[in-house]
């Protein structure tokens, strides 16, 4: 049997829509200057398996692994990011 999609094309199509999920919360927490129902802990923990992620596509040149984590990774941190920065405006 022939593989009707080339492989590449279904991890990118899988990180598109797997990394594409984070940019509404990024949206919603920039337009709603805050954040107070996200964990800081689990997003922690999420940046860092993201990391370990990134890590592992570049050493393997799987480039839609590494390029759907480097962008999550970019889009997880903006929201902690600015989770951090609108609470402390607050106080």
């Amino acid at each position: 049997m022939t593989m009707l999609i080339d492989i590449d094309h279904l991890g990118f199509a899988a990180a598109l829509c797997t990394t594409g999920a984070f940019v509404p919360q990024v949206l919603m927490v920039w337009r709603q200057r805050g954040a107070p129902g996200i964990s800081t802990g689990m997003y922690l923990m999420f940046i860092t398996g993201v990391a370990l992620w990134l890590s592992y596509g570049v050493a393997l040149h799987s480039w839609p692994i590494a390029i759907a984590n480097g962008v999550t990774l970019l889009l997880a941190a903006s929201v902690l990011g600015m989770k951090w920065y609108f609470e402390r405006r607050r106080r």
